[in-house]
């Protein structure tokens, strides 16, 4: 491999593309146009690999699949074409990051780099200990060994727990092999990225070659800072929780209850409505208001199917005396409430 390509290949794992994924798209430009399994052949991938892959690459604009044909054919668009849109949607996401950003207190930051088995482990282990409310993780199968007592923990402790296990040999014995150390459980054959992120306070983001081995040249970045930790956040819940195949969901806690962490309320809320359990909720919003109303809709992607209507919502649509109103979390801009507490009940025959 030259110099030039293994930069391209870097800047591409910065885009957020696996190896796999990288192949595919290389073979792609390489190819224009192409049946899944001559794209299989050429990437040195599996067809089924090649489906799931390219049905990523066109959600990021990369590619697009020609599945009204038979065969089904994959074409690349001009890297131009795909690097002006990406570059358009970053741009309108910017006004909104900034007013975000502004509007928060400056808080202490660390930023740091994790170049070993040993310290990658460590971050992770005492990041999981000290969880409070939720953990997000995305390991190979064969770290999950490594921190399973911590996991359980934060699930005995009350934390919503969500975890992407990637390597996986077998997706039909991973629902008994994983069931209790998380409260929904993802699992993927294919490499992933190693990603956590603990009570939107730490986290972590890199290559999974850094259990590999002893060390790891390039290292994965710990980061402890509000605005970065909502970036691995949104990478995990848009890029990575969405496609692996869901083989685990925990019973939802009983209901009254209240909860301070928006996520576990929604994940509570599509659980309980999902065995035909009408809903009321009351929510002490932001600005002190209290929002109460029966639950007409949770817009979710913690749990399948999916309800959300844009990556990344999260929120309850509540029937109320003044109308039918939108409740997201502190923090959300396109609800008409942010809320910071939230308390569910069964509606009263």
């Amino acid at each position: 491999m030259d110099t030039d390509d293994a930069a391209l290949r870097e800047q591409l794992r910065v885009f957020g593309l696996s190896d796999n994924e990288i192949n595919t798209y290389l073979a792609l430009l390489g190819l224009g146009e192409a049946t899944t399994s001559t794209v299989a052949e050429e990437a040195g991938v599996t067809r089924r690999t090649v489906y799931n892959i390219a049905e990523r690459l066109e959600g990021r604009g990369l590619v697009r699949v020609n599945d009204h044909v038979s065969p089904t054919t994959i074409r690349a668009l001009a890297p131009r074409e795909a690097m002006a849109d990406i570059s358009e949607r970053i741009d309108a996401m910017t006004p909104g990051l900034e007013e975000r950003f502004t509007e928060t207190r400056p808080r202490t930051s660390e930023i740091e780099m994790a170049k070993s088995r040993r310290k990658a482990l460590k971050n992770l282990r005492e990041d999981i200990e000290s969880a409070e409310s939720e953990v997000l993780v995305s390991v190979p199968a064969d770290v999950v060994p490594e921190i399973e007592t911590q996991l359980r923990a934060a699930r005995e402790r009350g934390a919503l727990v969500l975890l992407l296990v990637a390597e996986v040999e077998n997706i039909d014995a991973a629902a008994e092999r994983y069931a209790g150390l998380a409260t929904v459980v993802r699992c993927w054959g294919d490499e992933m990225a190693f990603v956590y992120a603990v009570d939107d306070e730490r986290a972590t983001i890199g290559s999974p070659d850094v259990f590999d081995g002893a060390y790891f040249e390039e290292g994965v970045v710990w980061v402890s800072e509000w605005g970065l930790t909502g970036a691995v956040i949104a990478t995990f819940l848009g890029a990575y929780w969405p496609f692996p195949w869901e083989v685990h969901v925990a019973d939802p806690v009983e209901l009254p209850a209240t909860f301070e962490w928006f996520r576990k309320a929604t994940f509570t809320a599509i659980r309980h409505r999902r065995t035909g359990t009408e809903l009321r909720a009351e929510v002490e919003t932001e600005a002190g208001e209290r929002v109460v109303g029966r639950v007409n809709d949770v817009r979710q992607a913690l749990v399948d199917p999916a309800t959300n209507q844009f990556t990344l919502e999260n929120g309850l649509v509540l029937d109320t005396d003044e109308g039918t109103v939108s409740v997201g979390a502190s923090g959300g801009y396109l609800e008409d409430y942010r809320g910071t507490s939230v308390r569910l009940r069964p509606v009263e025959e």
